[in-house]
């Protein structure tokens, strides 16, 4: 007798409001600069076989064009470069496009998924201080199945008759819009767009997996407290049928653009505390440790993930993103 599992098969981020291109293709070349940035995910630390996931995400823009003064490159003491006048001088984007990659390893105990995409996206200045951008992506997934890591009640399951590793690969598509100003941003996206059937063998399978389609809408709003202080709060409504609608309640608090804090609330799981550094105009670092409240809290020692973030022809300056904070 057969039981039919259904679980999200996307990996999770806590730190996505960092790298909001890994959920939705139309950040791609946003910025003034090349983006890079390298994250690994160490979910449910202590329970064995628990996801691991690894990326690395460079996009930028082609075409872009930017007026304004360089007036983030330095800092002067009692001064802030993201202050009021910063935001005053805002202006919606140029006309441009933007190409980029990304390059996504996760690993639940015999389960492996590799992934990479090609994604573009186009900018639009629609009024003074609004953008809109449309983005899509387009690659393989290779999904990999170790039958050394199952252990059978008998011999030989003959949904994997095989031994060793079992590979398919997949087309993959995804796609978005971004909706982007000084004080807002509101996003659609969708991943795994075609529902494709998977099944790690040859037969014929009663009831083969499928690669369901994931829905994300975002949105957020920067109020400048004074000259120091950012806060941004932002909602995440995430949709993977059968499963029930789950819902991130963020909050993100930055010092000047030098330093941040952020607290994370997701439904049907639990909470997270983030901070991070933004070092010069090259490099930024994020932490997050998520404690779940769910019946795994009981063997779980948390989840750990770390984001290194690289700005490459930083022409400006800039000491962190002016698009996506």
């Amino acid at each position: 007798m057969g039981t039919l599992l259904r679980a999200q098969q996307k990996p999770e981020y806590t730190q996505y409001i960092l790298n909001n291109y890994i959920l939705n293709p139309a950040l791609t070349g946003i910025e003034n600069y090349t983006d890079v940035k390298v994250s690994h995910r160490h979910q449910w630390v202590g329970v064995q076989d628990a996801p691991i996931t690894t990326y690395l995400t460079i996009h930028g823009p082609i075409g872009k064009k930017d007026d304004r003064e360089n007036i983030t490159s330095f800092h002067k003491p009692g001064f802030n470069p993201r202050g009021k006048d910063y935001w005053d001088d805002y202006s919606s984007a140029r006309p441009h496009h933007g190409i980029g990659l990304q390059v996504l390893d996760d690993r639940t105990g015999p389960l492996s998924r590799f992934s990479a995409y090609l994604t573009y996206a186009y900018h639009l200045g629609i009024t003074t201080s609004t953008s809109l951008a449309l983005g899509f992506g387009a690659g393989i997934s290779q999904l990999g199945l170790d039958r050394s890591k199952l252990f059978f009640d008998v011999p030989v399951d003959p949904a994997v008759y095989s031994s060793g590793q079992l590979n398919k690969i997949k087309p993959d598509f995804n796609a978005g819009v971004w909706l982007y100003s000084a004080d807002y941003f509101i996003g659609f996206s969708a991943q795994q767009i075609i529902p494709e059937k998977i099944a790690f063998t040859d037969k014929v399978a009663p009831n083969p997996g499928k690669l369901v389609p994931h829905l994300f809408g975002e949105v957020g709003y920067r109020i400048l407290l004074d000259e120091d202080y950012n806060l941004i709060p932002s909602v995440m409504v995430k949709y993977v049928d059968p499963l029930p609608v789950q819902i991130d309640f963020n909050a993100k608090l930055q010092y000047q653009d030098l330093l941040w804090i952020g607290a994370s609330m997701r439904t049907y799981d639990g909470f997270a505390a983030m901070a991070g550094l933004n070092v010069s105009n090259t490099f930024n670092i994020g932490y997050s440790y998520d404690l779940t409240t769910s019946r795994l809290n009981t063997v779980s020692k948390g989840t750990h993930e770390i984001v290194l973030g690289f700005l490459i022809g930083n022409k400006y300056g800039d000491w962190c993103p002016k698009n996506v904070w």
